[in-house]
């Protein structure tokens, strides 16, 4: 075992990483996760701002999959373009985003990857139900047209910005039960989406509560991948901001809490924080941070009032 492979192993239990860049071509962003001691990585499988996509020669894929293996990451985990809207009721928009999705679900199944994480998408002013309803049709229309493909697509918690969907645990679960097939479907949670949309995870028994609640609405055993991310804004301000582990607005205590609660580990949990001008170095100093917090191995005094304020 080399040493980046033992950092995976350091704190038992927990499938730590990072989202990596793909420029140069998906097969590199394994190399970039071994850097800085991955053991499960993110990326996107294209641009994730354009709708149009280069196709992956099969010999990028032989070589994404083989680094995958030589730096002992397993899994990868795909994150969807920004720019699909499965909840839009606008035909050209929808059509456009349905097409798109269906390439990230070919594209994560081609590189074997198991989970492909999106976002609800937002109603743009059709209402919330509508909305809803719209996401569920076309999540079912996307499994039944990938039907015996082995990825999942993994809806993610938002903030609940402008009229996003997915900041309420209910919406969830009303995805998960219209869409109805669990064997294909799961969760994201994203703590700095949690936060903003107004879980309070600040404290242990707030994040005991808040996943008390996920679990009797949704159900723990629904979460597939967690997006680790501190939050540059305040609670319940439904603003996306991400900030370094412990360096924003929910502090390190609702990251203990998630490194050692034992109903999370082997779950990938996944950090989007700021790359800062080198990405080795944020995103190593992240990860040891979290690391730190599952071994009890430093922050043993944490200011509580002061985080809370």
């Amino acid at each position: 075992m080399t040493p980046r492979q033992s950092q995976h192993t350091q704190a038992a239990g927990v499938l730590l990483g990072a989202h990596m860049s793909i420029s140069g071509g998906v097969d590199l962003a394994p190399l970039r996760g071994q850097q800085v001691g991955c053991g499960t990585i993110q990326l996107f499988t294209k641009s994730s701002n354009q709708w149009r996509a280069r196709s992956l020669p099969s010999d990028e894929i032989d070589r994404f999959r083989a680094n995958l293996q030589a730096a002992a990451i397993t899994p990868a985990v795909a994150h969807g373009a920004y720019l699909i809207n499965l909840a839009s009721t606008d035909p050209a928009l929808h059509q456009k985003s349905m097409a798109a999705c269906l390439e990230e679900l070919e594209r994560a199944e081609a590189l074997g990857i198991p989970y492909l994480v999106i976002h609800p998408g937002a109603h743009m002013g059709a209402g919330e139900e509508a909305g809803l309803r719209q996401v569920a049709i076309s999540l079912q229309e996307l499994l039944k047209r990938t039907d015996g493909y082995q990825v999942r697509v993994v809806l993610e918690t938002t903030a609940g910005q402008g009229t996003t969907l997915g900041y309420r645990f209910e919406q969830i679960t009303i995805l998960l039960d219209q869409v109805g097939l669990a064997e294909r479907t799961g969760v994201c949670l994203d703590t700095c989406h949690l936060f903003a949309a107004g879980y309070d995870i600040r404290t242990p028994d707030g994040y005991d509560s808040v996943l008390r609640l996920f679990d009797q609405v949704v159900g723990i055993s629904s979460i597939k991948v967690i997006h680790l991310n501190d939050s540059k804004k305040e609670l319940g301000c439904r603003v996306d901001r991400h900030e370094h582990i412990g360096k924003g607005a929910i502090g390190l205590q609702a990251f203990r809490c998630l490194m050692t609660d034992s109903r999370l580990h082997g779950i990938p949990m996944i950090i989007e924080t700021p790359k800062d001008d080198d990405f080795i170095t944020a995103d190593r100093r992240n990860l040891k941070t979290l690391r730190d917090l599952a071994i009890g191995k430093v922050f043993d005094c944490i200011d509580t009032e002061k985080e809370l304020t």
